[in-house]
């Protein structure tokens, strides 16, 4: 698979390098930790991450089955019909519809899950698709590994820097309910703190927030780091998104990365039957109870254009 950035600047291709194990090249440079502004979102950010992950060490000293479950089936709902279904396939593609009600609530699983508030999320994950692989993309591994999984998180400059507006998502900004979760967000998730602390001490603490929230992040931020470095392509995209069948394992058929960025618009991700796609079960479920309407799919037209010609897997 070539690497789809171009070199500038006289720049040889022989000066940058490639990610381990992988043909995609690093060719553009952004300072993770030194040489450059922190801001004040950027420090809250880094102790917020680094608390969550410290958590996790206490994991094997406060083990309880109650709490390895209660994280786990959190990890589980808050996945799957938080991120999966509602940021991500209802919100950002519109790629179905679901009653108001339904809508809101599996979105405020979603804000329960860590992962920002539903504008900003869906906004950066529009740009991805907008600007995928150019020097505007929010989270491109040609900047390196780690700034794809999560070192921009703790870089709101470059953010500010690519994305002076924000307005691409006026359609939730509309919204008195998601205007309002952004307002108080974080308000939302030391309620939630608190309640799991009420219920089950220290020990709820380290594994529904430490243990739970360290899976669900990186679960999440493989998507953005690994699916576009290793995998299959099997549909031409003109980006490095990949299908990696591991990373679809953990993050609720989100691994089927490739699937995704040739039909952004599909509420199903695992197309071939073999593709678990937990996301695409819940929304199955959804359709047949009548919870779920307008359900978009690829034809078999679409998936003509976007196939290569050799229908060969590129590694």
């Amino acid at each position: 698979m070539r690497n789809l950035v171009s070199f500038s600047n006289g720049t040889k291709e022989c000066e940058y390098k490639k990610i381990l194990l992988s043909n995609v090249m690093v060719t553009r440079k952004r300072n993770l930790f030194w040489g450059r502004k922190w801001r004040t979102l950027d420090i809250k950010m880094g102790i917020w991450f680094l608390t969550v992950h410290l958590l996790l060490l206490f994991a094997p000293f406060t083990f309880t089955w109650n709490a390895f479950w209660a994280s786990f089936w959190t990890y589980m709902l808050f996945g799957t019909c938080g991120i999966t279904v509602a940021y991500h396939r209802v919100l950002a593609h519109r790629s179905l519809i679901l009653p108001k009600w339904l809508e809101y609530i599996f979105a405020y699983l979603g804000v329960l899950s860590f992962q920002r508030d539903p504008i900003f999320w869906v906004s950066i994950h529009r740009y991805h698709h907008q600007y995928v692989e150019s020097e505007k993309d929010p989270h491109s591994p040609t900047f390196g590994f780690w700034f794809s999984h999560m070192g921009w998180l703790f870089d709101s400059g470059y953010i500010i820097e690519k994305y002076q507006e924000r307005k691409n998502v006026e359609d939730l900004k509309s919204q008195v309910f998601y205007k309002f979760i952004q307002r108080t967000y974080v308000l939302h998730l030391f309620a939630f703190a608190a309640i799991v602390y009420a219920l089950g001490g220290f020990t709820y603490v380290v594994w529904m927030l430490g243990v739970g929230g360290t899976w669900g992040y990186h679960s999440t931020f493989l998507v953005n780091s690994a699916c576009h470095i290793w995998g299959n392509q099997i549909w031409d995209t003109n980006d490095l998104s990949k299908n990696n069948w591991w990373v679809a394992l953990i993050s609720f058929g989100e691994g089927w990365h490739n699937n995704h960025h040739a039909f952004e618009y599909s509420a199903r991700l695992g197309l071939e039957w073999w593709q678990i796609d937990l996301g695409w079960y819940v929304i199955r479920f959804l359709k047949a109870v009548g919870l779920a309407t307008n359900v978009k799919m690829p034809t078999e037209e679409q998936k003509l254009k976007k196939s290569f010609c050799s229908h060969h897997k590129f590694k």
